[in-house]
């Protein structure tokens, strides 16, 4: 077994691998870039060394970087995490040319499932069912137009290097097979530095179902069952679980010999993952494999009770595996939800600042896990993937898992970032999720308009009323305990209120007691309960029976109440302030319908319109890079430009005017 290894990579993932390997005994070495000398990873390992500047470039992606770092911590092997350089075959030679074992596959199996045409002949030669498609490089727009018209329409361009989502666009038409492939190509070049790209067919509203295999280097090979990732935003997985609803003890046999038998013909070692597509007839299709731990593995780890990481460590150790196929047994059930900087409501685009607030749920053993590598104070940059955490959440049944994630997820405190919350609250509350009825659409077919928060119904609206009646009493009490008051104002003792929600006021009753209140709205009575008190924000009531778990944060006469996916502000007021709050005039927006914004900060790559050219509704007027993920923006009306005020190349904020109409 190793006595030191290296950690090539930052984040949540380099804080997972330390804990696994420092519980092995084995001492461990981070890597850092400038961006990230005092991020949580570089405390936790014994040894911290810094690998060069914040674009991952010149330091994550920097073989000669990580080679010099491995040579000054004598590690005697590099675990490298996902991302970055982890399906890198150049950089798995580079440290058996330097006597240091890479905790992953042989150099030739990561090439050849790296290359996703490759692994798609290879997969279909082992018997795998593969997507149908052209299986070579497109050259230009004009093969790219031919090839497709023979696949027949929607087509998915992909970058044969790629992975996460990047560099791969949706063609549903010629027009957007141009602009598809150009854009393709850019993000694969940015991400990848290798800008190939393929065309296969694009199966509407498949499941996207991956099995996770184990294989020794003495010839032993296992799967550990499946995992389902259909939750997906521009074709990344924001939920995942394991097992999957969708797939029974048959399929799951069937998926995972096919798993078992890719791996066998690439002469795979270590942890990996076939990922295949599903139809709602039960047919799946290979896609792709991954050679590396992937990012949800926590939910097979759940129900499993399998380590993955410490198996990884054991195998590139030159250890049997210790399993048999027999041995595995998911128990349970385990769901992991992403938590993103990035705002839904504006098409889920990245969100970078500072964590001004970072209080996540406390983790309970084999119920909640969370596996983050931020600490509050912590910034998000441009430079890196979005995400901030992973929330796990296990239970006996799916049922069970859904529950605890809600929950937890209502206890997450985030502040200073736009963040996905809220989206991921709505998805747990989804009957459509709670019924299993899953697809890679899932998220534009139920949110077609963008999401734009949960409006809470009836019932909610009114246990939220009675909640902020009971909070707001304890605020006016404790603001009466004042010293140095104004005589006059005698203190809260209850009675009349009036609850203002967005779009309605419900005129209620209060009678406070020791241990809560009685609430009376109409003809409906609530007991509300609670130890909160002022400057708290979490709340955490049982209202009419019901429990609450709120986060609040103080307005005048009021809060604003953020719960399982509802953002609003409730305000408790006398009848008199009610009567005179409604004759307060309303602040208009400003009219910015003349304005293009960029929608989140980044790199304009290009300008595609000059002053006073004509344009139309929808037409590409300007793409931003954000966090490796180009993004175009259209024009939102015909009409004419008139001012431009970025230039390629240059920075923007989020919601800085990038040109303006005539």
């Amino acid at each position: 077994m190793f006595d030191k290894i290296l950690i090539a990579n930052r984040g949540e993932i380099a804080c997972r691998i330390i804990r696994s390997a420092e519980a092995m005994g084995i001492a461990t070495v981070a890597v850092f870039s400038e961006a990230d000398a005092g991020a949580p990873h570089v405390r936790m390992a014994r040894e911290a060394l810094p690998v060069g500047p914040a674009r991952a470039a010149e330091s994550y992606l920097s073989i000669p970087r990580i080679l010099e770092a491995v040579r000054a911590s004598g590690a005697q092997a590099v675990h490298p995490g996902y991302g970055f350089l982890s399906e890198n075959p150049d950089f798995a030679r580079a440290l058996a040319a330097e006597g240091v074992t890479f905790i992953g596959p042989p150099p030739a199996a990561i090439a050849a499932m790296g290359d996703k045409i490759a692994s798609k002949r290879i997969a279909a030669a082992a018997g795998v069912n593969v997507v149908p498609g052209h299986p070579g490089v497109i050259a230009d727009t004009a093969e790219g137009l031919r090839i497709a018209a023979g696949i027949g329409y929607p087509v998915m361009l992909k970058a044969s290097a790629g992975g996460g989502g990047k560099g791969m666009r949706i063609a549903r038409s010629e027009a957007e097979l141009g602009e598809g492939l150009a854009l393709a190509r850019s993000e694969a070049e940015a991400s990848f530095g290798d800008g190939r790209i393929f065309i296969e067919k694009y199966l509407e509203d498949p499941r996207h179902i991956e099995i996770q295999i184990l294989a020794d280097a003495h010839g032993n090979c296992i799967h550990l069952g499946e995992r389902e990732c259909s939750i997906q935003r521009r074709n990344q997985k924001v939920v995942e679980e394991a097992p999957s609803p969708f797939v029974d003890a048959a399929m799951r046999a069937a998926m995972g010999a096919q798993a078992v038998a890719l791996a066998r013909a690439v002469g795979y070692v270590s942890a990996g993952t076939v990922e295949f597509i599903a139809d709602a007839a039960g047919g799946f299709h290979f896609l792709e494999m991954n050679t590396r731990l992937q990012v949800e593995h926590p939910v097979t780890e759940l129900v499993t009770g399998v380590d993955l990481v410490e198996a990884m460590i054991r195998i590139a150790a030159g250890e049997r595996l210790w399993l048999r196929q027999e041995d595995i047994r998911a128990e349970g059930w385990a769901i992991e939800a992403r938590v993103y900087a990035e705002d839904p409501r504006r098409g889920f685009l990245p969100s970078t600042g500072r964590l001004t607030r970072y209080r996540p749920p406390a983790a309970v053993p084999g119920q909640v896990r969370l596996d983050s590598g931020v600490v509050e104070g912590s910034v998000i940059g441009t430079d890196y993937d979005p995400m901030i955490a992973k929330l796990c959440t296990a239970g006996a049944t799916r049922a069970e898992a859904i529950a605890r994630m809600g929950d937890a997820l209502d206890g997450f405190e985030i502040e200073g970032i736009g963040h996905n919350l809220p989206f991921l609250a709505a998805v747990m509350d989804h009957p459509r999720f709670a019924a299993g009825d899953l697809s890679t659409g899932f998220i534009a077919g139920e949110w077609p308009g963008g999401f734009q928060g949960v409006k809470p119904d009836a019932p909610l609206r009114l246990r939220l009323a009675a909640a902020a009646a009971l909070l707001q009493h304890r605020v006016e009490a404790r603001a009466a305990q004042v010293s140095g008051r104004m005589a006059g104002a005698p203190p809260p003792s209850g009675g009349a209120r009036v609850a203002v929600l967005p779009g309605e006021s419900l005129a209620l009753h209060i009678a406070v007691d020791a241990g809560g209140a009685e609430v009376t709205v109409g003809d409906q009575r609530l007991r509300v309960e609670s130890d909160w008190q002022p400057g708290q924000r979490l709340a955490r009531l049982v209202v009419g029976g019901v429990p609450l778990v709120l986060q609040v944060a103080p307005v005048a006469q009021g809060f604003r109440i953020r719960h399982r996916g509802a953002d609003l502000v409730v305000r408790v007021r006398s009848p008199r302030q009610a009567e005179l709050a409604a004759l307060m005039p309303v602040k208009a927006a400003p009219d910015r319908s003349r304005l293009l914004v960029a929608p989140m900060p980044g790199q304009v790559v290009r300008l595609m319109a000059a002053e006073g050219d004509e344009v139309q509704e929808g037409q590409p007027l300007a793409v931003i890079e954000a966090m490796k993920m180009e993004n175009v923006l259209r024009s939102p009306r015909a009409g004419r430009i008139g001012r431009i005020l970025a230039s390629p190349g240059g920075s923007v904020k989020a919601d800085e005017v990038i040109l303006e109409f005539a």
